[in-house]
């Protein structure tokens, strides 16, 4: 088992069969144009490989919030649908939380859909609590 960064267009494409069962409307083509729009604004996309194949993946950030301090918010965690309870998101959960603690930051933060009753399981079992309601409006011109 391997945690890497995917920094190349052919990493990126790597996790694209992983990152499609979170992010379903995103086609190949814009995952990674995306991914590279958003890795300059300081995103990162980490993969955990296993036998040579993507089995979970994490899209994170680093930055400062007056109410928080120096924190990684988790965009993106997901394990292949054939590959959960494995330990794939487990292991890739903690090296998330060792590099936030390499990287200085004080929480680790993510948000998550509320019909995504699994995601919450494994979350509560990494000891996350559940610490505010996340509210959006959509700025659609047609609303």
């Amino acid at each position: 088992m391997n945690i890497a960064i995917a920094t190349s267009s052919t990493d990126i494409e790597r996790c694209f069969p992983v990152m499609v069962q979170l992010r379903t409307q995103l086609s190949r083509e814009q995952f990674i144009e995306q991914v590279q729009l958003q890795q300059k604004q300081g995103y990162h996309l980490a993969y955990l490989d296993d036998g040579g194949e993507v089995r979970s993946l994490a899209g994170f950030r680093f930055f400062n919030m007056l109410a928080f301090g120096r924190m990684m918010y988790v965009d993106d965690l997901v394990t292949a649908q054939d590959q959960r309870s494995h330990g794939y998101g487990g292991r890739l959960f903690d090296w998330l939380v060792e590099r936030a603690r390499t990287e200085a930051c004080v929480q680790l933060h993510l948000d998550s859909g509320v019909q995504r009753f699994d995601a919450h399981r494994f979350y509560l079992a990494q000891r996350m609590r559940i610490s505010s309601h996340h509210f959006a409006l959509n700025l659609d011109a047609n609303p």
